[in-house]
């Protein structure tokens, strides 16, 4: 495999592999999300690989499904649609049958938002005039109702998405946020229709259409649920959605013949080397995270961006301190903060500016710590894996078993492949950090 060297997200690495066809092509709005997704296909049998970016050249990989990760989720719009559409295109290019756009579970965007103007656009371009819109993740605790979004017993604006440095999510009714980001019309297919199974489904969806509705938030608190919405738009062009929705996508690949049964899918090399967790994310699960793992007395150091902002060498100094425990156990680098936190911090450098020095800093940190001998990494928060990925020139990743729901460790292709752990911020459980760490070492007995 050949990368280039750009850390343009849009246009990463060139690569060649054996050759063979997809069946899902997939366009994931960040790279946790696009891991999420590719360990829901995997864990169905599908054989699947995450590209980091849309590639320059073909991937002819033997794969049934294909995991293009963008970094568009808080991109400006105009890019998100371009690099959407350029994913697309080489997609189909690859002769995928079916198309997913991915989200996050908790519909991370603002009214002025990506989902909607890029729906709508993958819509255009494959000349369908309607899409099913379903982020419900029930083994995450989300769950949507009458088009409300959950998260555990939680409506979305009470859940501590509110106070998201990026997407702050002040509205649950996902039909209302929806439709203030797209010109198609947006309607509910709800759950006492969705209940009844995939007839009831394909017959209000139906209706819908005839209602001149493009985009219908679909109600799920079920993998029941999900495997039937999956089973009435196996026919369907496109769908979108968190990677739940995807649960029942290889089962409509199977039933028609095209899907073989896939052994040992979530097999991964061997990969030995020093560990290190990078956390990025200031969201209230990787908090509870991060505290649990300073609790336990594990060695961890913070990235202050007001010091870095300042010019100290904030990067260096973490560097030294990895460099002093790496050898006999694990390291936490870490910029999680308290939401209060993160408003004084926005407050004196800006959302955006805060926002881009702890990413350049952890992509700067990832990069040195892997020349000196760091091959397992743990990343926490959607941007900072992006930036991480893209520091590292990472061009696919395998996917390998799960840690924890939409959480799987995964291996770099190439020569010397690493092991990466991307978690979106919402997910793990409050251990995640060490049961990381654990299932590698399982893995390899």
């Amino acid at each position: 495999m050949v990368i280039a060297g750009s850390r343009h997200p849009a246009r990463t690495q060139f690569m060649t592999m054996t050759s063979a066809s997809a069946l899902l092509g997939c366009i994931a709005d960040d790279f946790t999300g696009a891991t999420d997704l590719a360990n829901m296909l995997v864990r169905g049998g599908m054989r699947t690989v995450q590209t980091i970016g849309v590639p320059r050249g073909p991937l002819d990989a033997p794969v049934q499904a294909i995991v293009v990760a963008l970094k568009s989720r808080t991109a400006p719009r105009e890019l998100a649609v371009a690099e959407s559409l350029a994913a697309l295109e080489w997609l189909r290019a690859r002769g995928c049958r079916q198309f997913y756009f991915k989200y996050c579970s908790t519909f991370d965007s603002t009214d002025d938002g990506n989902i909607g103007p890029v729906a709508e656009a993958l819509m255009a371009a494959l000349g369908t005039d309607f899409a099913i819109a379903c982020p419900a993740f029930p083994e995450a605790g989300r769950t949507v109702y009458r088009g409300n979004l959950f998260v555990g017993d939680l409506l979305l604006n009470e859940s501590g998405m509110q106070n998201h440095p990026l997407t702050p999510m002040t509205d649950a009714n996902l039909v209302r946020v929806l439709q203030k980001q797209t010109r198609t019309r947006v309607g509910l297919l709800r759950y006492d229709t969705v209940q009844k199974g995939p007839e009831a489904i394909a017959k209000a969806r139906s209706a819908l259409i005839g209602q001149k509705v493009g985009l219908a938030i679909a109600d799920a608190i079920s993998d029941d649920d999900l495997y039937a919405l999956g089973t009435a738009c196996a026919d369907d062009l496109l769908l979108t959605g968190g990677s739940g929705l995807a649960i029942g996508l290889p089962r409509n690949f199977a039933r028609a013949g095209l899907l073989p049964e896939a052994a040992h899918a979530e097999a991964l090399p061997v990969i030995d080397g020093m560990s290190v967790v990078l956390s990025g994310s200031c969201s209230r699960a990787t908090n509870a995270q991060v505290a649990h793992w300073r609790d336990a007395g594990r060695p961890a150091f913070r990235i202050d961006p007001l010091a870095l902002a300042s010019g100290q060498a904030v990067v260096d100094e973490a560097l030294a301190f990895a460099s002093q425990h790496l050898a006999h156990e694990p390291v936490l680098i870490y910029a999680t903060s308290s939401p209060d936190e993160v408003v004084a911090i926005q407050n004196k450098l800006g959302t955006a500016a805060s926002g881009a020095l702890v990413e350049d800093a952890l992509a700067s940190l990832a990069l040195r710590l892997r020349d000196e001998g760091v091959r397992r990494f743990v990343v926490a928060g959607g941007e900072t894996s992006g930036a991480v990925v893209q520091a590292l020139d990472v061009g696919a990743l395998q996917i390998g078993p799960q840690i924890d729901p939409g959480v799987p460790w995964t291996a770099s292709l190439g020569s010397e492949p690493l092991a990466l752990a991307l978690k979106s911020g919402n997910f793990g459980a409050t251990d995640f950090f060490s049961k990381a760490l654990a299932v590698l070492e399982e893995a390899r007995s």
